[in-house]
C-alpha cells in the first residue's frame, strides 16, 4: 500500500512510521487510555503490536491499518484506523486512541470522519462497525457524531483482565455518512 496522508481542518492523518514508536508506546502504556481496551501490556507486547502495524497493509489482509493523528503543527494526538472484517461485504471495524491531553477537543471525531470518508472512497467500504465498552461514553459520543447508530448491546462480550465488559455494537452505512 502507498503512504496514507489525509488532511482535515485541524489535523494530518498519516501512515505509522518507525519514528512514532515513543508516542505509540506511551499511548499504549497509558492506563487511562487502556482502561476500556485492555490491560496495559508489557514493552515487548507493545513493540510486537507496533512492528505488526508497521508491516505492509492491504484492505483484504484482515489486519489493522494504524494511522497517526497529528495537529497541523506536528503535535501527536493519537492513533486511528480500521480493519477489514469481511472483504466481500466491504465491512470494516474502526478504532482510535486519543492521548488524554488531546481528548475532549473534537480530534477523535474529526480524524474518524476523515478516515471513514477516505475508506469509502478508496476501498468502497459499505459499512463500518465499532465496538465500545458501555462505560466509555466519550467514545460512544465520538461514533455518534460521525453518524454511527447503536445496533446492539453485547453482554459480557469482552474481558479486560478479570472483568467482563458489556459492549455497544455501533454501525454506520456508507450512504448514511
Amino acid at each position: 500500500m502507498d503512504q496514507v496522508l489525509l488532511y482535515s481542518d485541524r489535523l494530518i492523518i498519516r501512515t505509522l512510521e518507525e519514528r512514532d514508536w515513543p508516542e505509540f508506546r506511551a499511548l499504549h502504556q497509558d492506563a487511562e487510555v487502556s482502561r476500556f481496551i485492555r490491560v496495559v501490556e508489557s514493552d515487548s507486547e507493545i513493540k510486537a503490536r507496533f512492528d505488526d502495524r508497521l508491516a505492509s497493509w492491504s484492505f483484504e489482509s484482515e489486519r489493522w491499518l494504524t494511522l497517526v493523528i497529528e495537529t497541523l503543527d506536528g503535535e501527536f494526538v493519537g492513533l486511528t484506523g480500521f480493519c477489514c472484517v469481511d472483504a466481500f461485504s466491504r465491512r470494516a471495524e474502526v478504532g482510535y486512541m486519543i492521548k488524554p491531553s488531546m481528548q475532549k477537543q473534537g480530534y477523535g471525531t474529526e480524524s474518524l470522519q476523515a478516515v471513514i470518508d477516505w475508506g469509502c472512497l478508496q476501498y468502497q467500504v459499505h459499512k463500518y462497525i465499532g465496538y465500545c465498552a458501555v462505560a466509555n461514553i466519550g467514545s460512544i459520543r465520538t461514533m455518534q457524531r460521525c453518524g454511527f447508530q447503536q445496533e446492539g448491546l453485547l453482554r459480557h462480550n469482552y474481558r479486560i483482565g478479570d472483568t467482563w465488559v458489556d459492549e455497544c455494537l455501533m454501525g454506520l452505512l456508507a450512504d448514511e455518512r
